[in-house]
């Protein structure tokens, strides 16, 4: 068995590589994801703290499995996230960026983008959430494959207008240590329809973001709905927002649309951080030869009228739309995610909001 040393600077991907028991040591602490695109970057240090556990327990339940060639038990209290409570919750996480992600269009790929983002901030060591705020179509749970609905408990804290105790919400974590919010998490059948009508799915939306108990992020991704209505409004209006991202495709409907969300945004005086284009060709496995698949690229046109950058530009891979369908976005390890979110962050810095962060109230 090859010896490698066990230290909080240890790469997990290096470590799972040199020691393959390891991989069932991290899955026993939540972290099983060694092969995911954002485990192959960290260290054991980064994984625990971006998942709230302590790196002792984790050390020595790998010392433990190299010595003695077994998996051992692991205690409840030591793989348990250290995450705020809801009792004690104050209702003041501070939130450094808050980044919509929006198309007009439905079938762009919108989450799929969404995803690809938090990926890449994840890989630079970030802390990443993802309020999915398409709450009659959600899909953020399903490519990041999370089943177990969210943790509701009752605020002693707080009540509502009634009197009856408002409820906090604990965001899943993903395999990476993402949270995420969504109305799929709310049960545990993934095909139970929400039928709300427009002002409720608006208070929601402000519940998911007030009443979760999020951590300090760095960067929240807001995945809103297609269309220009009482969801993206509510966001645009209710959120300090940083600016939006537009996605949108290589198809002149396509284009028509997401041009009329950025009439909305410039509406709304708030700020459009780039556009990214999905879809945007096919490069063929066997001979590398480029196809537009859908057309020729309306991206600068688009970019024009957002008066914003293009972020980039994403191939048609079937192997990103497999690992997405399968619940394992997270083992998407392309240099696309790290494209995405470097655009972001400079688009970001390009366009700086008054120093201040966002306290949930």
């Amino acid at each position: 068995m090859t010896q490698i040393e066990i230290a909080p600077q240890t790469n997990i991907k290096d470590l799972v590589a040199a020691l393959p028991l390891a991989a069932g040591v991290l899955e026993q602490f939540g972290l099983g994801c060694p092969g995911c695109g954002v485990s192959s970057n960290e260290t054991l240090e980064q994984g625990a703290r971006a998942h709230g556990l302590r790196i002792e327990p984790i050390l020595t339940a790998l010392l433990v499995a190299q010595q003695s060639g077994r998996v051992p038990a692991v205690a409840q209290v030591d793989r348990t996230p250290q995450r705020r409570a809801p009792g004690p919750f104050t209702g003041r996480a501070k939130i450094a960026h808050i980044v919509p992600i929006m198309s007009g269009k439905g079938g762009v790929g919108k989450s799929l983008v969404t995803a690809l983002l938090a990926l890449g901030l994840r890989r630079r060591h970030l802390r990443v959430g993802i309020l999915d705020a398409d709450i009659t179509g959600p899909s953020i749970p399903k490519i990041f494959g999370l089943h177990v609905p969210m943790l509701v408990e009752a605020d002693p804290h707080r009540t509502t207008p009634q009197g009856q105790p408002q409820p906090l919400m604990t965001p899943a974590l993903s395999r990476s240590a993402i949270e995420i919010v969504s109305a799929n998490l709310l049960t545990d059948k993934e095909d139970t329809a929400m039928v709300w009508r427009g002002p409720i799915l608006s208070g929601v939306i402000r519940q998911f973001y007030e009443q979760a108990v999020w951590s300090d992020l760095d960067v929240l991704l807001v995945d809103l709905p297609p269309g220009t209505s009482d969801a993206p409004l509510t966001v645009l209006q209710s959120l300090y927002v940083d600016g939006v991202v537009l996605v949108t495709m290589p198809q002149a409907l396509a284009t028509m649309i997401v041009r009329k969300a950025a009439n909305l945004v410039h509406q709304l005086k708030k700020p459009i951080l780039g556009v990214v284009e999905n879809m945007s060709y096919f490069i063929a496995p066997d001979t590398g030869k480029r196809y537009d698949i859908f057309g020729p690229s309306y991206a600068d046109t688009v970019a024009e009228i957002a008066r914003a950058p293009v972020l980039a530009r994403i191939p048609i891979d079937s192997r990103k739309a497999e690992l997405a369908d399968a619940g394992r976005v997270e083992e998407i390890d392309d240099p696309i995610c790290d494209a995405l979110a470097t655009a972001l962050l400079d688009a970001i810095a390009a366009r700086p909001k008054e120093p201040e962060t966002i306290s949930l109230i």
